[in-house]
């Protein structure tokens, strides 16, 4: 096994927290150098900086939001000048609003596809050609739930806007594989995080828990591994595939 990151520069999305800043963290513990997104949250991004930064990793924050094309570019743009390249791309940044179909707006769809489908292609255009200039290959990894694979009530908005990207990721794995980039989605189970609501968690917790093989939800630290081999050369001749890190919950 050669697990190690060592000269990689990696940019995860939504980083400043929970499983965005697992996955930061664990691919700096590799020893690549990471871009922390962030959108408004710079506070939470700079304190995801300092720890990789003490404990002997290189890392930036880059304030970008990655459904407007311009940002992300520039974000690229800027992850390369400083940290001399892009080599692997975390599309961990999402949205996913719980509610009743025939309640959902215009404006709450074009949010979930802008961010989970658009932020995609986003980063994927705006990192690709400097991946390709380099002739060293790359990663594209897309994160998203278990919804996308299959469905769930009150979900639609994100299931659909993550399975398009897994669509996507298929596509892209297909076109640019020739050029050593491979393409991969995650699909996750229920991830407890600083956005679980305590109470809605503690009413639902032990109905879930029973749907579980593993008897238990995850949690951030559960995923980073996985993307982490994902983005290694260990994972080199794995492509347009969509892997589930869910407990057991549903078994694709």
């Amino acid at each position: 096994m050669n697990s190690s990151l060592s000269g990689k520069v990696a940019l995860v999305t939504g980083a400043g927290r929970d499983v965005g800043k697992a996955i930061a963290l664990e691919l700096a513990a590799q020893d690549a150098a990471v871009a922390v997104n962030y959108q408004s949250s710079a506070d939470a991004a700079e304190q995801v900086v300092a720890e990789i930064r003490a404990a002997g990793g290189n890392a930036i924050s880059c304030k970008a939001d990655i459904a407007t094309f311009s940002e992300t570019k520039g974000m690229v743009d800027r992850i390369v000048s400083e940290l001399g390249g892009i080599d692997i791309v975390v599309n961990n940044a999402g949205v996913a609003q719980r509610a009743r179909f025939l309640e959902t707006t215009p404006e709450q769809w074009k949010r979930h596809i802008d961010v989970g489908l658009l932020g995609t292609v986003n980063t994927s255009q705006a990192a690709l050609p400097h991946m390709l200039a380099a002739g060293k290959g790359g990663r594209i990894i897309s994160l998203g739930g278990d919804s996308s694979r299959i469905g769930e009530a009150n979900l639609s908005m994100a299931a659909a806007s993550r399975a398009a990207t897994i669509a996507l990721i298929k596509s892209l794995a297909r076109e640019f594989g020739r050029y050593d980039v491979t393409c991969n989605a995650v699909t996750l189970g229920m991830i407890q995080s600083a956005h679980s609501d305590p109470a809605w968690l503690a009413e639902n917790l032990p109905k879930m828990v029973k749907n579980y093989p593993l008897k238990r939800i995850g949690q951030p630290a559960d995923v980073a591994p996985m993307v982490a081999f994902l983005a290694s050369s260990d994972a080199a001749w794995i492509t347009g595939q969509t892997i589930s890190i869910n407990g057991g919950f549903a078994m694709l």
